[in-house]
């Protein structure tokens, strides 16, 4: 039996490696083929699987599609952009916080890249070292992931609450301690990020290679832009509107609670509806033609999300509950002595899985039948963004292809690049304040 189980969980890992190869959808389908084998070489009967989260993340990245055709992404990124360039001086304060905001209303992180040129301007112009306000804020756009009312991995918390009964335990839980947590690890890491390497009038290689010609002189305007949609700004505000509501409904559950109802509606089901009716009217009222939504960045990214936790959370499910009888006992004593050492695992499984929310999908109820109580998980629930620890994620290549001065880069040994430092600053200080939140809350 226990050469069975290894054998099994090395399909597990070789699904995920495939997966990882091919990255997008890839995670997703070769998930679907490591579960295919365990079910016709070991016999291991499958999970349903996570319909409720992918439901969610469909019905926020139909309202989010709908905006970004309607012209509200690019309204959102230019009030970022004013106001990074407002405060010149304190990029590497203003441009984490910036991109941790924005992040936390629009539920992804993907709104950095129009950013990350604005931020190496500012940054650069002010003879500031760029690697410290870009670094930080790719992180800070991660970070607020794990916050956000209307993310996928946010879902995926949700969603495995919901499946569990544990109805106590939701998205006003999860904004309590996590909003906090992540809001203090981004200005703990922002404020670190201010001492990484060396100013760039003491940098000799920067100094080097702008004598030499091959670091562009910094740009003293905006570059010009086509003019926004009219319908741009009703998109944004609908949008917004509708993840307000969403967190007012979460923390007010008799908002939600039918006449001669015993219970109030459940959050999956509330925030499915809500973003879908929010989708709708900005449909209605922008008079966005609906090709134009399945062609957005934003569409393509959120089925590439629910593909993902389709295959890999469905497999991770299935495995865990085949072997929940050997798995649970055999780490049960050590989590339950230490639970936030559970914490490390959530880290580790999302450098390999690349995203939040399949991590989530995938780890989380381990934490349940662990009897890990529901108010840690939610304080360990940042340490699901370990995607940086290995460079190769989109936001780390694009912010280091957009710092023409050269400071944000991979060093010599790969692991020590820009980002680590920022990176394990910001998530262990999240994870440590939400811990500290959790027991004085809950």
């Amino acid at each position: 039996m226990t050469l069975s189980i290894v054998l099994q969980f090395a399909v597990v890992l070789a699904a995920i490696w495939m997966g990882a190869r091919f990255s997008g959808v890839g995670l997703g389908l070769w998930g679907a083929v490591g579960l295919l084998v365990l079910i016709v070489v070991f016999n291991v009967n499958p999970t349903s699987p996570p319909v409720d989260v992918m439901l969610i993340i469909l019905a926020v990245i139909m309202a989010a599609s709908v905006m970004d055709a309607a012209g509200g992404i690019d309204f959102l990124v230019r009030v970022a952009e004013r106001i990074i360039r407002a405060n010149p001086k304190y990029v590497t304060i203003v441009a984490p916080l910036t991109t941790w905001t924005f992040t936390f209303f629009a539920g992804t992180g993907h709104i950095v890249y129009p950013l990350l040129p604005v931020i190496y301007e500012t940054a650069h112009q002010s003879g500031i070292r760029p690697e410290r306000p870009m670094a930080v804020a790719t992180i800070a756009s991660q970070q607020a992931i794990t916050a956000s009312p209307v993310a996928a991995a946010t879902a995926a918390m949700i969603g495995l609450f919901s499946e569990k009964g544990l109805s106590q335990w939701g998205l006003p839980e999860i904004l309590m301690v996590c909003v906090p947590a992540t809001l203090a690890g981004v200005i703990v890491a922002a404020i670190v990020s201010m001492f990484i390497g060396k100013d760039l009038k003491d940098d000799p290689e920067y100094q080097a290679r702008l004598a030499a010609g091959k670091i562009p002189a910094p740009k003293t305007a905006e570059q010009e832009r086509a003019p926004l949609k009219p319908t741009a700004k009703l998109s944004a505000f609908l949008f917004l509107a509708g993840v307000i509501t969403v967190v007012v409904l979460g923390f007010f559950p008799a908002l939600r609670t039918l006449p001669g109802a015993k219970a109030a509606v459940s959050m999956p089901i509330v925030i499915e509806v809500t973003m879908m009716s929010v989708a709708a009217v900005m449909l209605l009222l922008t008079r966005t033609p609906v090709d134009e939504v399945t062609k957005t960045p934003t569409l393509r990214a959120g089925v590439v999300a629910v593909i993902g936790i389709f295959g890999l959370a469905w497999l991770g499910d299935s495995f865990i509950a085949a072997h929940r009888d050997v798995i649970v006992p055999a780490i049960g004593d050590w989590a339950k002595a230490a639970p936030w050492t559970f914490a490390f695992g959530l880290f580790f499984a999302s450098v390999l899985l690349y995203s939040q929310a399949a991590t989530t999908r995938a780890l989380m109820p381990l934490g349940l039948a662990l009897g890990i109580p529901p108010q840690f998980l939610i304080a360990m629930f940042p340490s699901v963004n370990g995607y940086f620890f290995i460079p190769t994620y989109g936001s780390l290549i694009a912010a280091i292809n957009f710092d023409l001065s050269g400071t944000t880069r991979i060093g010599r040994y790969v692991l020590n690049h820009s980002f680590m430092i920022p990176g394990l600053v910001a998530t262990s200080v999240a994870v440590i304040v939400g811990l500290l939140l959790a027991g004085l809350m809950f």
